[in-house]
């Protein structure tokens, strides 16, 4: 069964986020799924082979978790978007960031701190499916720094592609406009 490319279209048009941007983003995210599928063709066929001892098995496998999760965390990134970005501060997401922060700006402070640190990756706040805490979390690439049974709550990407087009270096503004545009009902509808 293969994956296929979602639309998310319905995001082009948002402010702060230019239609260049968003249709170079979407194409990337085919890519993932593209490649995404291929692997798991060329893996099925190395396993059918009796393969799975080679180096190709190996670094195909690998390579899996980059693509999976590359596609994976666009989809949970762009179906974030879109709202109004306005939190619900009554709503079951606001009181856990309470609990697991001390407030809603305590939150948005490390949120924002986690997205600022040099590098390429990802900002993902985490819900500990054990404790039910929330989590900030940078990760490296797609594939390196998840949290092992902890549900993505709110993703943003903070490749260079996910801002330089519109923002040129300044991560800052596109912090800012990324959340003017958090969807708080679907970031709170993947609550534990």
């Amino acid at each position: 069964m293969a994956y296929t490319p979602r639309d998310f279209s319905k995001i082009i048009g948002m402010e702060g986020f230019s239609e260049t941007l968003l249709k170079n983003h979407f194409t990337l995210y085919q890519g993932y799924v593209t490649n995404t599928n291929k692997l798991l063709e060329n893996l099925e066929a190395l396993h059918k082979a009796g393969k799975t001892g080679t180096p190709e098995y190996a670094e195909q496998k690998r390579r899996l978790g980059f693509e999976f999760n590359g596609m994976r965390l666009h989809e949970y990134y762009f179906e974030n978007l879109g709202g109004s970005g306005t939190l619900d501060r009554s709503g079951k997401l606001a009181r856990e960031m309470v609990t697991s922060f001390g407030g809603v700006e305590n939150w948005e402070s490390d949120f924002k701190g986690t997205s600022s640190m040099r590098g390429i990756g990802w900002a993902v706040l985490y819900q500990d499916d054990v404790s039910k805490r929330l989590i900030n979390q940078w990760i490296n690439e797609h594939e390196v720094g998840h949290f092992a049974g902890c549900k993505p709550v709110l993703i943003m990407d903070v490749f260079e592609h996910a801002f330089m087009i519109d923002y040129g270096l300044k991560r800052a503004d596109y912090i800012e406009a990324f959340f003017k545009n958090i969807n708080w009902q679907a970031a709170e509808a993947r609550l534990l």
